[in-house]
């Protein structure tokens, strides 16, 4: 009912504000038996961490990540998995000014109209550290696809504002602060980085991922067909305004000799539908990408409402990313393991007799 709990078997349940004591997470549902340790959670949780480089938000925080429960002698017991992250480096009173105004494409004017008040300390519960926890609870996930099936999930910036990825190096993407493939665009979006913050603006991005190894079959026919919850998981990441899949939206220009997957004796020859077929995972990679808007908060003066319905305008000081899509990757790929572990569990309970 009140939407903070992800998942149908695998089950993550978040809680906590930007800058409220802590943030964590409650994960139900993961089988008995998988050695688990922080450091195995720790790795994403570092690379969507604020504070990394100087493109990216100036918060610092350490984002250590505590198991409080669910694990015995390295082993997950089947019992509910407890995580903790401690917020350390809060500064609330860079949102004294804000707190009875709203900013534009925020969701302070929605929270407020729903609930009748809001925590404005960084956005609250609205904020995109709170992501923090699904990462966390993902690194769960990662790993047990990785070992059972080989899976591996891997995201990349494929574009921030005009300038597009020409090149994909695999190699690249965790050699740059922007987890871009192509090394020769680097030096660009630092220069764009540079030249908004100095305009007190932010800018878009469209992140891709690549899902290797995954298990054919998963997916529902009907409802929860795999591309329906991956896009749906998706879109509940912050800021993400649109998803698409294989050739997503330039199959409108398409003929349909064109798109469609055809097979020979080896298997697809070709994978325009991003790795799913009615709703079920086809075997092969699963392809999408998501595009997120530019960050709400920017110093760049506009025109609002406060909460009497005044008109006036609203500047946003403080430490915001000038791209929310540059520590997007660890979450979009998080999101995934999410959703392929729930539906792992799911086709297990089901079709677990079936030979494929």
């Amino acid at each position: 009912m009140a939407g903070n709990t992800f998942g149908q078997l695998f089950r993550v349940t978040t809680f906590g504000e930007s800058h409220g004591l802590a943030l964590g997470a409650v994960v139900d549902g993961c089988p008995p038996g998988l050695e688990l340790s922080e450091s195995d959670l720790q790795g994403d949780l570092d690379r969507r961490k604020p504070g990394q480089s100087k493109y990216t938000t100036q918060r610092r925080e350490d984002d250590q990540v505590r198991i409080l429960s669910g694990v015995f002698e390295g082993k997950t017991t089947g019992t509910p998995i407890g995580l903790l992250i401690e917020n350390e480096d809060q500064r609330s009173r860079d949102y004294t000014a804000i707190k009875d105004v709203f900013r534009p494409a925020h969701a302070d004017y929605t929270y407020t109209k729903k609930y009748g008040f809001r925590d404005y300390r960084g956005g609250g519960r609205a904020s995109a550290r709170e992501t923090s926890m699904r990462v966390a609870a993902a690194g769960i996930a990662k790993k047990y696809l990785r070992e059972q099936f080989g899976t591996e999930i891997r995201g990349y910036l494929a574009q921030i504002g005009s300038l597009k990825a020409k090149k994909f190096d695999a190699n690249e993407i965790e050699k740059n602060a922007f987890f871009c493939p192509d090394a020769e665009l680097v030096r660009e979006i630092e220069q764009l980085i540079d030249e908004l913050r100095e305009a007190g603006d932010s800018i878009g991005a469209r992140i891709g991922l690549i899902v290797t190894n995954v298990p054919v079959g998963l997916g529902e026919p009907v409802f929860g067909k795999l591309d329906a919850d991956l896009a749906s998981a998706m879109i509940g990441i912050n800021a993400v305004k649109g998803v698409e899949f294989g050739e997503g939206f330039s199959v409108v220009e398409l003929r349909g000799s064109e798109n469609r997957d055809e097979m020979d004796e080896s298997g697809f020859v070709s994978n325009s539908a991003g790795g799913v077929l009615g709703g079920i995972a086809s075997g092969q990679d699963i392809t999408l990408s998501v595009a997120l808007k530019p960050t709400s908060s920017i110093a760049k003066e506009g025109q609002t409402q406060n909460k009497s319905g005044d008109v006036t305008t609203v500047s946003t000081t403080g430490r915001h990313d000038p791209c929310v899509g540059l520590r997007a990757t660890p979450i979009v790929e998080a999101m995934a393991a999410l959703v392929l572990m729930d539906h792992c569990l799911r086709d297990r309970a089901q079709n677990a007799e079936v030979k494929r």
